[in-house]
């Protein structure tokens, strides 16, 4: 299998040279690294090619790096099912950078690409209706950069006065705690009733 998966990486590298930046094999998977301007090229070979056939988008992700110059990774899994195989296909991705949507060439791309920029703020290029797709009207920041506080910004309620639901600020009735998970045979300063015949069937 891993065999197969290198002889269709340097396929690719070699059809595509241009579009990518390289390729491995990782975890029984082959990852392809592409150039983010050039994303809707790739995607139309691995669907296109005969020797690829990856005709199922199965996902589209987004991966947070804060301290990298661009700043996240776009991520595409996609399933040949005639090669019985998988891949992974990355681009690099800054704040104030676009990626072209892919929904023309899968159109089940449309909501998977909408959750992206819902969760992380990536903007696809030339998407049809890209909006918010899980937060409510009115969010403000991505829930899922590193950045964004775990609080949320504001907190929702049902006001009986009002009757409609109303926003205000976070206000926590008690600190953050700091939970110890050691169990309390780990913990222990002595030896436990029992653990004496553990260590002696080790010995």
């Amino acid at each position: 299998m891993s065999e197969d998966l290198n002889d269709l990486g340097e396929h690719i590298a070699a059809a595509i040279d241009s579009d990518i930046r390289g390729w491995r094999i990782e975890h029984g998977e082959l990852t392809i690294d592409a150039r983010a301007d050039r994303m809707e090229h790739v995607l139309k070979f691995l669907r296109d090619d005969p020797l690829a056939k990856f005709l199922v988008l199965i996902d589209i992700c987004g991966v947070d790096y804060p301290n990298r110059a661009k700043r996240f990774d776009v991520v595409y899994h996609l399933l040949s099912m005639h090669n019985n195989a998988r891949i992974r296909v990355k681009a690099q991705v800054g704040e104030d950078e676009t990626i072209p949507t892919a929904t023309d060439i899968f159109p089940c791309a449309d909501w998977y690409e909408r959750e992206a920029f819902d969760m992380y703020g990536v903007v696809f290029s030339g998407h049809p209706d890209l909006r918010r797709i899980l937060t409510d009207y009115g969010f403000e920041g991505y829930p899922l950069r590193k950045d964004f506080p775990l609080t949320g910004h504001v907190e929702v309620r049902y006001d009986d006065e009002l009757k409609r639901v109303v926003y205000n600020p976070v206000k926590l009735v008690q600190e953050y705690r700091n939970f110890d998970y050691l169990s309390p045979w780990e913990g222990a300063q002595y030896i436990l009733p029992g653990d004496e015949k553990a260590g002696e069937a080790k010995e």
